[in-house]
């Protein structure tokens, strides 16, 4: 199977924000849409940050197998590349800041990363320079030049889409 088509990455916090705040019943063209960009694999989800939406919604995690959405596995390339962004934000020995990203979100971004997709995540935005790396939410490690993966929240994924639903 080729990947090469891969154009988006979905963190956990994206497609829960989508489940809690665009219910299916009320939103059923919005939810048929994303469906049929997993078919096409331009939406896609790394499998940790499946098995964070399966913790918190079972309902959303079932859909996302149901829709067949293509689960990006954690690649050597995908765990080098976290390993190199760990680094970068200074954490050592995995005493990660309870302020900013953990393994799991490195992960995440690290597949974005490795397939040259954007990244939509809900995390927020930080506002004026943060003193430590180690407080970056995902949006920030992203802008990193180290790093330099495209990000965007769900609203701008959708406004980006064009679509009207």
């Amino acid at each position: 199977m080729s990947w090469s088509g891969i154009v988006r990455v979905l963190d956990a916090s994206a497609i829960l924000h989508a489940w809690d705040n665009y219910p299916y019943a009320q939103f059923p063209g919005l939810w048929r849409w994303l469906g049929s960009e997993m078919q096409r694999h331009e939406l896609t989800i790394p499998v940790v940050a499946l098995e964070e939406v399966g913790h918190k919604s079972p309902d959303c995690a079932k859909w996302l197998k149901a829709a067949d959405v293509l689960r990006l596995p954690m690649s050597e390339a995908v765990v080098m590349t976290a390993i190199a962004i760990k680094q970068a934000i200074g954490v050592a020995n995995d005493q990660y800041h309870p302020k900013g990203v953990d393994e799991n979100d490195l992960f995440i971004i690290a597949a974005a990363k490795v397939h040259g997709a954007d990244l939509i995540t809900n995390e927020a935005r930080q506002f004026g320079a943060q003193a430590e790396a180690r407080k970056y939410k995902i949006p920030a490690v992203c802008e990193m030049s180290e790093v330099a993966v495209p990000s965007l929240n769900f609203l701008e994924y959708i406004q980006k889409s064009r679509q009207v639903f």
